[in-house]
Protein backbone atom coordinates (compact mmCIF):
# COMPACT_ATOMS: atom_id res chain seq x y z
CA UNK A 1 0.00 0.00 0.00
CA UNK A 2 1.43 3.51 -1.18
CA UNK A 3 -0.07 7.22 -0.43
CA UNK A 4 0.03 9.94 -3.02
CA UNK A 5 -0.58 13.44 -2.91
CA UNK A 6 -1.73 15.32 -6.05
CA UNK A 7 -3.49 18.49 -6.86
CA UNK A 8 -7.27 18.66 -6.23
CA UNK A 9 -9.09 19.95 -9.74
CA UNK A 10 -12.41 18.12 -8.89
CA UNK A 11 -13.10 17.18 -5.11
CA UNK A 12 -14.58 14.05 -3.99
CA UNK A 13 -14.01 10.76 -2.52
CA UNK A 14 -14.18 7.10 -4.09
CA UNK A 15 -12.85 3.97 -3.99
CA UNK A 16 -12.43 1.95 -7.12
CA UNK A 17 -10.06 -0.57 -9.23
CA UNK A 18 -7.65 0.93 -11.41
CA UNK A 19 -7.73 1.25 -15.08
CA UNK A 20 -3.77 2.24 -16.28
CA UNK A 21 -2.69 3.29 -19.11
CA UNK A 22 1.17 4.31 -19.48
CA UNK A 23 0.45 6.40 -22.98
CA UNK A 24 -1.36 9.96 -23.01
CA UNK A 25 -5.58 9.27 -23.03
CA UNK A 26 -7.00 10.74 -25.97
CA UNK A 27 -10.55 11.35 -24.35
CA UNK A 28 -12.37 11.38 -27.55
CA UNK A 29 -11.35 8.83 -29.01
CA UNK A 30 -11.78 6.56 -25.77
CA UNK A 31 -15.37 8.24 -25.18
CA UNK A 32 -16.72 7.93 -28.49
CA UNK A 33 -17.94 4.66 -29.26
CA UNK A 34 -19.25 4.82 -26.29
CA UNK A 35 -21.08 7.96 -26.25
CA UNK A 36 -22.45 8.14 -29.67
CA UNK A 37 -23.44 4.25 -29.63
CA UNK A 38 -24.55 3.95 -26.31
CA UNK A 39 -21.66 1.24 -24.67
CA UNK A 40 -23.04 0.80 -21.50
CA UNK A 41 -19.87 -0.54 -20.17
CA UNK A 42 -18.01 2.46 -21.83
CA UNK A 43 -15.18 0.28 -23.19
CA UNK A 44 -12.17 2.82 -24.89
CA UNK A 45 -12.16 3.04 -28.22
CA UNK A 46 -9.04 4.25 -28.48
CA UNK A 47 -7.00 1.76 -30.43
CA UNK A 48 -3.69 3.75 -30.25
CA UNK A 49 -3.87 2.89 -26.64
CA UNK A 50 -3.19 -0.86 -26.09
CA UNK A 51 -3.13 -0.58 -22.13
CA UNK A 52 -6.86 -0.14 -21.98
CA UNK A 53 -8.30 -0.29 -25.20
CA UNK A 54 -11.69 -2.19 -25.15
CA UNK A 55 -11.60 -2.05 -21.85
CA UNK A 56 -14.84 -0.77 -19.61
CA UNK A 57 -14.09 2.88 -18.15
CA UNK A 58 -17.52 3.05 -16.25
CA UNK A 59 -16.60 3.08 -12.57
CA UNK A 60 -13.20 2.80 -12.74
CA UNK A 61 -10.36 4.99 -11.22
CA UNK A 62 -8.26 5.62 -14.52
CA UNK A 63 -4.46 6.38 -13.82
CA UNK A 64 -3.26 7.89 -16.58
CA UNK A 65 -0.19 10.54 -17.71
CA UNK A 66 -1.94 13.19 -19.54
CA UNK A 67 -4.30 13.63 -21.70
CA UNK A 68 -3.86 14.23 -25.69
CA UNK A 69 -5.72 14.77 -28.28
CA UNK A 70 -8.73 16.63 -29.47
CA UNK A 71 -10.01 20.21 -27.87
CA UNK A 72 -13.11 18.47 -27.82
CA UNK A 73 -11.85 16.84 -24.64
CA UNK A 74 -13.42 18.72 -22.22
CA UNK A 75 -16.88 18.58 -23.82
CA UNK A 76 -16.63 14.59 -23.86
CA UNK A 77 -16.14 14.79 -20.08
CA UNK A 78 -19.11 16.93 -19.26
CA UNK A 79 -21.26 14.65 -21.57
CA UNK A 80 -19.85 11.50 -20.46
CA UNK A 81 -20.57 12.73 -16.81
CA UNK A 82 -24.14 14.50 -17.95
CA UNK A 83 -25.69 11.07 -19.11
CA UNK A 84 -23.53 8.81 -15.90
CA UNK A 85 -21.07 7.41 -17.84
CA UNK A 86 -17.69 8.46 -15.87
CA UNK A 87 -15.06 6.76 -14.19
CA UNK A 88 -14.62 7.04 -10.34
CA UNK A 89 -12.13 9.46 -11.08
CA UNK A 90 -9.36 10.56 -13.08
CA UNK A 91 -5.74 10.65 -11.63
CA UNK A 92 -2.58 12.00 -13.77
CA UNK A 93 0.66 11.79 -12.91
CA UNK A 94 1.07 15.53 -14.53
CA UNK A 95 -0.80 18.15 -14.90
CA UNK A 96 -4.19 17.61 -16.56
CA UNK A 97 -4.94 20.24 -19.53
CA UNK A 98 -6.87 23.01 -19.13
CA UNK A 99 -9.39 21.82 -21.81
CA UNK A 100 -10.00 18.20 -20.14
CA UNK A 101 -9.92 20.37 -16.57
CA UNK A 102 -12.45 22.52 -18.16
CA UNK A 103 -14.78 19.67 -18.75
CA UNK A 104 -14.60 17.81 -15.59
CA UNK A 105 -15.30 21.03 -13.28
CA UNK A 106 -17.97 21.65 -15.81
CA UNK A 107 -19.33 18.14 -14.90
CA UNK A 108 -19.33 18.51 -11.49
CA UNK A 109 -21.03 21.81 -11.16
CA UNK A 110 -23.62 21.00 -13.74
CA UNK A 111 -24.22 17.71 -12.96
CA UNK A 112 -24.87 15.42 -10.10
CA UNK A 113 -21.99 13.49 -11.04
CA UNK A 114 -19.24 12.47 -8.91
CA UNK A 115 -16.40 12.04 -11.12
CA UNK A 116 -12.78 13.59 -8.82
CA UNK A 117 -10.10 14.33 -10.31
CA UNK A 118 -6.40 14.94 -9.02
CA UNK A 119 -3.60 15.59 -11.20
CA UNK A 120 0.66 15.97 -10.32
CA UNK A 121 0.98 12.75 -8.53
CA UNK A 122 3.90 12.20 -9.98
CA UNK A 123 5.85 9.88 -12.04
CA UNK A 124 6.53 7.60 -8.81
CA UNK A 125 2.21 7.00 -8.50
CA UNK A 126 2.07 5.88 -12.57
CA UNK A 127 5.10 3.74 -11.57
CA UNK A 128 3.46 1.68 -8.95
CA UNK A 129 -0.15 1.49 -9.80
CA UNK A 130 -1.26 -1.67 -12.05
CA UNK A 131 -4.34 -2.34 -13.18
CA UNK A 132 -6.41 -4.29 -10.88
CA UNK A 133 -5.40 -2.75 -8.01
CA UNK A 134 -7.99 -0.87 -5.41
CA UNK A 135 -7.76 3.42 -5.23
CA UNK A 136 -8.88 5.24 -2.67
CA UNK A 137 -9.15 8.85 -3.24
CA UNK A 138 -9.93 10.73 0.02
CA UNK A 139 -10.62 14.61 -0.21
CA UNK A 140 -7.31 17.00 0.04
CA UNK A 141 -5.85 14.90 -3.49
CA UNK A 142 -4.72 11.84 -1.29
CA UNK A 143 -4.55 8.94 -3.19
CA UNK A 144 -4.11 5.18 -1.92
CA UNK A 145 -3.05 2.27 -3.98
CA UNK A 146 -3.43 -1.16 -2.37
Amino acid sequence: MKQFKGRVIVPGSCRAEALVSRGGFNTLASFQMALQFGDKQVKCGDQNNPDIYKKPMIGKALCLPMTIGSTTGGMILYTACAIGKQPACMLFSKPIDPLAASGAILGDVWTDAAMPVIDTLGDEFLDYVQTGMTITVEDGGVVTVE
